[in-house]
């Protein structure tokens, strides 16, 4: 573990939130800057439609999805996520032929259930086939809690997400896909006469907020993930269990103004400096040296000096060869027992196979340190 004398922890302290869980994350360094209860499984409502979108941009950007192309509005999607469904709906016809781009905009902007059905549809067939799709692709995203079971957010006693997943999520949208991400700032849209506004109430009111989403369910209450910019700095702001539509307004509002006004950057770690060494089984030596690639940042409050530590989390011994350059592990930069920023690491050098002679040698020391272990727990 390392120890930074003089870098400010995060004053948590100081800010307190009404909301069952929230938390409050800095894009330029992805420092949290503020977290209650970020993970907690809780029904994320139509949060579930930053999945669904993301999956639909991905598909967008391999050539699979076209802006401009038909997708055809089947009876099922009309059913459950159109008018005759009573929930937020975009009110495309049944059989109708909606562009793609139009269904964003139905899923984004008016939170409808049958574009976002739709969209489902359109990559897999049916809603069902896309659930695993969102799935597969969260997992790779390394959202390891959520669970989706359908593409709206509709009620489902199995679909969860946390607060800092949901945070995660957003900042993906916001740095992978820059193209589609202003769509997300969009005060209105019309469909089949009928002017929906964008529900997300920090749009035209909160200064440089430009997304995301919001979501209600009853067992949620009032969900929303919010995004602003002030002087460059881009701050993600996620509310969930809001008992009120003003509450889940207000309590974003104060947790980025707080996070806006009350924080100085602060350097940590240089691009080429070593963090640490990471044991190697089986090389040419036994350890190797780690370094982040990349300037470490970390925004912590203004006059304060309490220490935050650092640690290099990894599986190991890693196995031998290991390349220069391998993701090895990741830093994690705590305050207390609460994760403030993690980043990875890298081997700094190459690390071949040992001779037979090492080999037998670190085996030995192996076994040795094991028996040593087991007599230090033995009562």
């Amino acid at each position: 573990m390392l120890l930074l004398p003089g870098a400010p922890a995060l004053a948590q302290d100081a800010f307190q939130t009404t909301v069952r869980n929230a938390i409050l994350l800095d894009v330029g360094t992805e420092s949290v800057l503020f977290e209650k209860a970020a993970d907690e499984l809780q029904a994320p409502a139509s949060l579930a439609k930053l999945m669904t979108l993301a999956v639909i941009f991905e598909e967008m950007r391999q050539g699979r999805l076209q802006a401009d192309q038909d997708i055809v509005i089947s009876r099922d999607a009309w059913r459950r996520g159109g008018a005759p469904s009573r929930t937020s709906s975009m009110y495309a016809a049944v059989n109708s032929r909606v562009k793609l781009q139009d269904l964003l905009r139905g899923a984004i902007v008016q939170s409808g259930n049958d574009a976002a059905i739709a969209l489902a549809e359109a990559v897999s067939g049916t809603e069902a086939n896309f659930i695993d799709v969102m799935n597969r692709r969260a997992q790779a995203l390394g959202l390891r809690q959520s669970v989706f079971r359908n593409a709206t957010g509709l009620p489902d006693p199995e679909q969860r997400m946390t607060a800092r997943e949901v945070a995660r999520l957003a900042d993906h949208i916001i740095r992978s896909y820059p193209e589609h991400y202003p769509i997300y700032a969009e005060r209105e849209f019309t469909w089949g006469g009928i002017r929906q506004q964008n529900r997300n109430p920090l749009l035209g009111t909160y200064p440089g907020a430009d997304g995301l989403k919001t979501g209600y369910i009853e067992e949620a209450g009032f969900n929303l993930a919010g995004s602003a910019v002030q002087n460059g700095q881009r701050l993600i702001v996620v509310v969930m269990g809001a008992r009120s539509l003003q509450e889940r307004s207000n309590e974003a509002r104060k947790l980025l103004d707080w996070g806006f006004r009350s924080f100085e950057l602060r350097d940590l770690f240089r691009e080429d400096e070593v963090l640490g060494e990471v044991q190697v089984h089986g090389g040419s030596q036994g350890s190797v040296p780690v370094t982040a690639r990349r300037l470490v940042r970390l925004l912590v409050p203004r006059g304060q000096s309490d220490r935050v530590t650092a640690q290099i989390v990894y599986r190991g011994p890693l196995r031998a060869p290991v390349a220069a350059g391998t993701e090895v592990g990741r830093l994690r930069v705590l305050r207390g027992s609460q994760l403030a920023l993690e980043v990875p690491v890298y081997a700094s050098t190459d690390v071949g196979t040992g001779t037979l002679t090492q080999r037998a040698l670190q085996g030995a020391w192996e076994l040795v340190a094991g028996w040593v272990r087991s007599g230090i727990a033995r009562p």
